[in-house]
């Protein structure tokens, strides 16, 4: 399984990223897909996912800023990220859910103030 992500940057807050996250080895559609985040020092969360059937779900702290899709077509799903804050510097990770393959290299999110 291969889970490549990418788009992360160093953005002002208020700013917009849109992240992107390939997904190779899986049944693609078949999957629920989640993107996590992990900020120094604290332990990695799950921030919005979205199900096979493209329901999505948010963590509180992005609800109505960030916004999850897929395109099973290309294997890919996005994280649309909205209004950042520095609170939402970190590095972010897409994996499946729920029950995550192989942690592989995130993208990193830097939002300045």
């Amino acid at each position: 399984v291969q889970l490549q992500a990418s788009g992360g940057g160093l953005v002002q807050a208020g700013g917009s990223l849109r992240l992107s996250c390939v997904a190779s080895g899986i049944r693609f559609s078949s999957y629920g897909m989640g993107w996590y985040r992990q900020a120094p020092g604290k332990q990695r969360e799950l921030v919005a996912r979205i199900s096979y059937g493209g329901s999505a779900n948010y963590a509180d702290s992005v609800k109505g800023r960030f916004t999850v899709s897929r395109d099973n077509d290309k294997n890919t799903v996005y994280l649309q990220m909205n209004s950042l804050k520095p609170e939402d510097t970190a590095v972010y990770y897409c994996n499946t859910w729920p029950g995550t393959k192989s942690w592989a290299k995130g993208t990193q999110v830097t939002v300045s103030s």
